[in-house]
């Protein structure tokens, strides 16, 4: 077996399968370096702050493709001007590769305006916002729509929704204020349906109901009444119900005749006009407040005052002096005896009459002092 393992015609193969083998790994690699020009790079120029027109012309010189970005619109920088470059500048890569520019854009990115004409102002002030827009001036408009948007102004110009601007764009919003009152109704009686309706219009009307007598709807016929009447005074945004036909307002008086009969009902001043009283639907009962309460007045006990009896035996006791003395000055011959008897009838008969008057005189009394 080893005889035949080492013959030559088996070792003969062998050296040329390594030799193929060989030959097939040479030619890849030089393949592969003539495919890559491995050896050949070429420096990325430094083309940062100029311009994309000139950075794609020095870029073509050399042999570099290039690719375009515009992230965002930065207003410190041109329009139009290279920002970043990747690979960075200095570096070396190999031949046809594709260079990355970053410019900035020429303005900011454009955005679509949103639907909210009709929307609550509040709301739309918000989703303007949240797509880049910025709110310029709010303007009120009388409509019928309160804190409604009625319109999106730019520059002036009215535009619709999904109209692309500019982002962070100012625009205007027109909002309606409510519906203006007391408008006069204009008078379209004789005028054609197309013309009373833009009159109705631009007097912040709406057209209501509009009947023709001959069952069309062509809008040449002539108005020959209309309701409410020409003159009466209504809030805007009321409706103004139209009579048409082809025949004129004098041909139809007798059309006129039978709609006033029915629209214009004629009031009565001459009765005394209807006086109405509210009456609460609840009545609250009302109660008595009953009288307060007082106190039965206290019965004291009459206590014996001895300040009339200390009173009257002062008065007593004072008047027996007043009284002797008095008696005693006109008779100065009389004897003791009779002195003494004469004092004792008179000490026994004055003090009962002056005890019965000197009550009487009070402020006498109240001079005299006992000790």
């Amino acid at each position: 077996m080893l005889k035949s393992l080492f013959n030559w015609k088996v070792l003969l193969n062998l050296v040329v399968a390594i030799g193929v083998f060989v030959g097939l790994v040479w030619l890849t690699f030089r393949w592969l370096e003539y495919h890559t020009n491995h050896g050949q790079e070429i420096p990325v120029p430094n083309i940062v702050n100029k311009s994309v027109q000139e950075a794609i012309k020095i870029l073509d010189d050399s042999g570099l493709e290039y690719e375009v970005d515009s992230p965002q619109y930065n207003p410190k920088y041109r329009p139009f001007q290279v920002l970043q470059v990747y690979p960075t500048p200095g570096s070396r890569v190999k031949d046809g590769r594709s260079i990355i520019l970053k410019v900035n854009p020429r303005t900011w990115a454009r955005v679509e305006v949103p639907d909210v004409i009709n929307k609550y102002s509040g709301l739309a002030f918000q989703r303007l916002e949240q797509v880049g827009l910025k709110v310029g001036d709010t303007i009120y408009e009388p409509s019928i729509q309160k804190d409604a948007v009625i319109r999106i102004l730019y520059k002036g110009t009215e535009v619709k929704a999904k109209t692309k601007l500019a982002r962070f764009s100012i625009v205007d919003v027109v909002i309606g204020s409510g519906p203006m009152r007391n408008i006069s109704i204009p008078n379209v009686v004789g005028l054609t349906v197309k013309e009373a309706r833009g009159i109705i219009a631009r007097s912040m009307f709406e057209v209501g109901l509009v009947e023709h007598e001959d069952g069309s709807k062509d809008e040449s016929d002539i108005i020959y009444y209309q309701d409410p009447a020409a003159g009466d005074v209504r809030d805007q945004g009321m409706q103004i119900d139209l009579w048409a036909s082809k025949k004129t307002p004098a041909e139809l008086s007798a059309k006129i005749e039978q709609l006033n009969s029915i629209y214009r009902m004629k009031v009565d001043t001459g009765l005394p006009p209807v006086r109405y009283e509210e009456v609460p639907a609840h009545q609250e009962p009302v109660y008595d407040v009953p009288p307060p309460v007082t106190p039965a007045p206290r019965k004291d006990n009459p206590k014996p005052s001895t300040d009339v009896t200390k009173s009257d035996v002062q008065k007593t006791t004072t008047a027996k002096p007043t009284t002797s003395i008095s008696e005693n000055k006109p008779k100065p011959t009389s004897s003791s005896g009779s002195n003494s008897g004469n004092n004792t009838g008179s000490n026994n008969n004055k003090p009962s009459t002056t005890t019965a008057q000197k009550p009487a005189e009070k402020p006498k009394a109240k001079k005299v002092v006992v000790e």
